[in-house]
């Protein structure tokens, strides 16, 4: 699939265009509602859904099937990646009109971090082929480990991102707003949000680990690979916002993922030099497995109402007062002392 620059930059700015939106419809700090959350999910979705009809119109079913088919791989797993999101950011206690900023940046890094593991994949991969027994070996592992772990959560406090942050880097036990860094004493301290974010990173990273290897299972094609991840993850913090209180609805949905990820591995297997599996058959696959684990979570769990993850017995941090915000200290910029307003430093002649 030859793509000429100019599509990677269109396609790029298109991007851009659409977090540029996004931060500026949510410029304000506010709580987002469902119904919010319901329309921006809807945008995402739509502009993915779209980009993929263009790459079936241009460029064959083939490669349309194959970008469809990483979506939904990526789309699907990133829902794991939103209950640890919800754990996260409960566990932090983080005002909920303060979240979207937060996930706003953290998706921003999830997208460079991608990008760079895709580039780095794809070099692998056109230069030593038996990478793909690797990827595959890691994914049939992975799933496998996930099955079986399928009722274990990420604990925050044994984070070791979390630790280390606490140690090298000074924090405030206060939210300032949507201040990452404020300045105390003269000293500039991180604030919580700030230590919200980077267990966010880690934790994508984390999650890009998995994913990436599994989407180079149905494609390798770079071009095809980062879209369909990035048009995957633009979605996460409307999906965060529809789903973190139904997560505990999707009991069944760990064991999909699983069986995605053992799938797409014995595929990946397959294809380096015994059988390629077309990629109707891997996109109806993927697709059939996602909605069975779907839909008999909904049903196992019928009557269920919205209910947000469960908070710790003491929230870790508070939210500063308007007096506390007030008195600190200009982040960036010192007062400079006016010289000269008094006749000081000034010639005299």
């Amino acid at each position: 699939m030859d793509v000429p620059l100019w599509i990677w930059l269109a396609v790029l700015a298109v991007i851009l265009v659409m977090l540029a939106v996004d931060l500026f419809a949510h410029r304000n700090a506010h709580v987002i509602g469902v119904r919010e959350a319901a329309g921006w999910s809807a945008v995402w979705v739509a502009l993915g859904v779209a980009f993929g009809a263009v790459v079936w119109w241009q460029a064959g079913s083939e490669y349309g099937q194959q970008y469809f088919a990483g979506y939904l791989i990526e789309k699907s797993l990133a829902v794991d990646n939103v209950f640890v999101w919800a754990i996260v950011l409960t566990y932090f206690a983080v005002p909920r009109e303060y979240q979207h900023r937060v996930l706003f940046l953290g998706v921003l890094g999830a997208l460079v971090f991608r990008g760079v593991f895709i580039a780095a994949g794809s070099v692998l991969i056109a230069s030593f082929s038996w990478v793909l027994y690797l990827f595959a070996a890691f994914l049939l592992v992975t799933g496998v480990r996930m099955a079986r772990q399928r009722d274990e959560h990420l604990d925050p406090e044994r984070s070791r991102a979390l630790r280390a942050f606490r140690r090298f880097v000074p924090m405030t036990d206060a939210y300032h707003g949507q201040r990452l860094v404020v300045r105390v004493a003269g000293r500039l301290v991180a604030t919580p949000l700030l230590a919200v974010l980077v267990v966010i990173e880690v934790t994508d990273v984390v999650f890009a680990v998995d994913s990436i290897p599994a989407i180079f299972a149905v494609t390798d094609e770079p071009f095809l690979v980062f879209t369909a991840n990035a048009f995957a993850v633009l979605g996460l913090r409307a999906m965060y916002f529809l789903l973190a209180d139904l997560m505990h609805r999707f009991v069944y949905l760990k064991a999909g993922l699983a069986l995605v990820l053992v799938w797409v591995g014995v595929k990946m297997m397959l294809k380096v030099d015994l059988f390629y599996v077309p990629t109707t058959i891997s996109l109806a696959v993927v697709a059939t497995i996602i909605g069975v684990s779907v839909v008999a979570s909904l049903r196992a769990t019928r009557g269920q109402g919205r209910a947000p993850v469960a908070a710790g017995a003491a929230a870790p941090f508070r939210v500063a007062s308007a007096e506390e915000t007030a008195a600190l200290e200009p982040t960036w910029r010192r007062q400079r002392q006016r010289v000269g307003t008094t006749g000081e430093g000034r010639d005299e002649r």
